[in-house]
């Protein structure tokens, strides 16, 4: 059994101790959290001691691996410890805010960078697993075009949007990284555009709330992301990938397949799923379960510090290019 510790007892917390605590070969043994209130009551859920310090946690000899889903600016801390004390982590993106700061901290883990996995979650959703998957074995042909819509169901709070490092870095990372991902190659150029259309207070901040980015690789494949931080209709998770021969579509979920025709409607469906722990239940499983079975079978982690990196870096481009109004080039 991999032994796990659980660093941050909020949101994201909940949604990791359920999952290590549900898997077959893994054990909930410590949850961590300053509030310690809070680590005592996701304790009480899934087991495992509720401690205060995280740095206790990582140091615990009973520990195999650690899960980091505490606020940004404390992950690069407590990833490297965790990575000195030879565990294998799981830290939630970004890596930092300062792209400086995650680069130093991807050189810092050295031979340990093997160890630690970025929470991408998005690349273990089973629909864009099997795009990905379809595109590798030839289904589209040569691929041209990716268009990856991503809307939230409502704006955050505003105390969260003013440490959040902004709609790129906070929201469309996600999607940064799932377009490298399924592009294979990494973008040289971006152009961002942004808005505030519903939330003017957000000017303060230098934030958005409605963004389109189009980047494009050495080789001219293109990419399209387009987000905003208001669908009133719910969480809008889409994507197209274009190629030579034929296209695939990743559709939103909603909570039943059922379609309703009558004298006045006609294919009335039910609302897409409202939020992210709802739409991404199976990914975030899925990605639990791959951290486990690469620990006990020894094989490299699916994402890594380098990737977090590399989202940032398209992060801080997209961020230029919509403050200036001009192409980002990257090397």
């Amino acid at each position: 059994m991999i032994r796990v510790a659980i660093l941050g007892a909020g949101r994201i917390g909940h949604v990791h101790a359920a999952n290590v605590a549900r898997h077959k070969d893994a054990t909930l043994v410590a949850i961590a959290d300053p509030f310690i209130s809070n680590a005592q009551a996701l304790a009480a859920t899934w087991g495992g001691a509720a401690i205060a310090d995280p740095l206790e946690a990582i140091n615990n000899p009973d520990v195999d691996a650690v899960v980091i889903g505490t606020p940004t600016h404390t992950h690069v801390e407590l990833m490297l410890a965790a990575a000195k004390a030879g565990k294998a982590v799981l830290c939630e993106k970004p890596v930092d805010l300062d792209i400086r700061k995650a680069i130093e901290a991807d050189k810092a883990l050295g031979d340990q960078r093997k160890k630690v996995m970025l929470g991408f979650n998005r690349r273990f959703d089973p629909g864009f697993a099997e795009i990905k998957q379809r595109i590798q074995r030839g289904d589209i042909g040569d691929l041209h075009q990716v268009i990856i819509t991503s809307r939230d169901p409502g704006l955050a709070p505003m105390g969260y949007l003013e440490t959040s490092g902004g709609i790129f870095r906070d929201m469309v990372i996600h999607d940064f990284d799932l377009a490298r991902w399924i592009l294979g190659e990494e973008p040289t150029e971006v152009f961002a555009v942004g808005s505030r259309l519903f939330e003017p207070a957000l000017e303060k901040l230098g934030d958005y709330d409605t963004v389109m980015v189009q980047m494009r690789t050495a080789s001219g494949k293109q990419c399209q992301i387009n987000c905003s931080r208001q669908a009133v209709y719910g969480y809008d998770q889409r994507m197209e990938v274009f190629g030579s021969a034929g296209m695939l579509l990743n559709d939103n979920l909603r909570e039943t397949t059922v379609r309703h025709y009558s004298a006045q409607e006609t294919e009335t469906r039910g609302p897409l799923l409202n939020f992210f722990m709802q739409r991404y239940t199976d990914a975030y499983r899925l990605e639990m379960e791959a951290f486990i079975a690469a620990i006990k079978e020894g094989v490299a982690l699916p994402t890594t510090v380098f990737d977090g990196c590399q989202a940032l870096r398209l992060a801080d481009a997209a961020q230029l290019s919509a403050d200036t109004h001009a192409v980002v080039k990257l090397n």
